[in-house]
């Protein structure tokens, strides 16, 4: 009997789910004949502010976009500095360079993996002028902690939310504790389109404007559905960051399952944590406490011998993500920053060791049984039954 394989992602079985109101929503699309930056994107804005409670939603065609334009958005001026964590993906700190201004690394917190004032170094703070903090894989930074410290230098607090929908810390949705905040949607994301979307979350009208504009070439006045609006004054030099109709539309259907799909995710997470505690081996689970700004967006492991089990679950049939292997500040694209190893060493340490196992809405408890099954097995030399 061949054992069928486990994908590190998969949503088959959810757009099955969805296809009804998936199947009408493109309906939709194909009756009004507009098919990028129209209805179903107004729509899904809307449907994102009362989710999140944002006064402002602006849809985006990437969550790197959604950081550029943000960037952009709150007066980011060339060579401006912008503290970021040195544990992230390459995004965090590229979006900085590419909206003019200039990354500055710090580390993390071991538990969160996120920026914590802690590895924030007072040569590293003297002369930013922003903070960009990022809520990773299954809990958000502390909020509180990082925003007493902006108010106390003057920085301005944005936050790579990219992963953090459904995050709530002090009943405030990730992305609303400074000026504004992202959200991604790659398919493998919480809440995943088909391909790239993003968006840009923020309370303040002046802000979602100047985002608003930037995403359709700096143009002023009534973009959204509104195609005669093309001979509208250009007020900036903007982008072409338009989102796809086609991708609110699937976002709009999975919106419907959101919150049963990150009850099922805490709930894969918890199989894992009763699977693998006390494996030997493994030196660091993630941390499940039920609180408000924990939502599995991937069940994150550490071990010395990260690689080796990868390519031993790879050879079950497993598939595995490494987050991240190489560090932010030790990135070709960043060394003329002048960074060397040792300089972020919690960093480091969780690139040498952090692997992400198969957690999505689509993903069963078996299949977890199994996977935990195929981990101990490595650590222990002995075949799983």
């Amino acid at each position: 009997m061949t054992t069928s394989s486990i994908p590190f992602f998969s949503q088959a079985k959810t757009f099955e789910k969805i296809w009804p109101d998936l199947r009408a929503g493109v309906d939709e699309i194909f009756a009004d004949g507009k098919f990028s930056h129209s209805r179903q994107v107004g729509c899904l804005e809307k449907a994102l502010a009362q989710y999140t409670g944002a006064r402002h939603v602006i849809g985006v065609n990437s969550g790197t976009d959604a950081l550029v334009l943000l960037l952009q958005a709150c007066g980011l001026r060339p060579g401006d500095r912008v503290l970021v964590p040195a544990y992230s993906f390459v995004a965090t700190a590229s979006s900085v360079v590419l909206a003019g201004g200039q990354p500055v690394f710090t580390d993390i917190d071991p538990d969160t993996y996120a920026m914590h004032p802690d590895g924030i170094g007072a040569e590293a703070a003297e002369g930013a002028r922003f903070m960009l903090p990022v809520h990773l894989f299954s809990r958000m930074a502390d909020m509180a902690a990082l925003s007493a410290f902006a108010a106390d230098r003057g920085l301005s607090l944005l936050e790579d939310s990219a992963e953090g929908i459904g995050m709530r810390q002090n009943g405030i949705h990730a992305g609303l504790h400074g000026l504004g905040g992202v959200l991604s949607f790659f398919p493998s994301k919480t809440l995943g389109a088909l391909g790239d979307a993003g968006a840009v979350l923020t309370d303040a009208p002046d802000l979602a404007d100047h985002v608003a504009a930037l995403r359709h070439h700096g143009r002023t006045g009534r973009t959204l559905a509104h195609f005669p609006g093309i001979s509208n004054e250009t007020l900036y030099v903007g982008h072409n960051s338009k989102m796809d109709d086609l991708q609110a539309a699937v976002l709009l259907a999975k919106l419907t399952v959101l919150d049963e799909d990150i009850r099922h995710r805490a709930g894969l997470a918890r199989r894992y944590d009763e699977g693998l505690r006390g494996s030997p081996g493994i030196t660091r689970l993630p941390a499940i406490t039920g609180a408000p700004d924990e939502v599995f967006y991937v069940y994150l492991i550490e071990t010395d011998r990260r690689d080796e089990l990868a390519a031993h679950l790879q050879d079950q049939g497993i598939g595995t993500e490494t987050y991240y292997p190489r560090p932010l500040h030790l990135q070709p694209c960043f060394e003329e920053l002048g960074h060397r190893p040792g300089d972020f060493p919690v960093a480091e340490a969780a690139s040498r060791r952090a692997l992400a196992l198969p957690l999505y809405a689509d993903l069963t408890e078996a299949e977890v049984d199994r996977v935990c099954a195929a981990v101990r097995a490595f650590h222990t030399g002995k075949v799983p039954a």
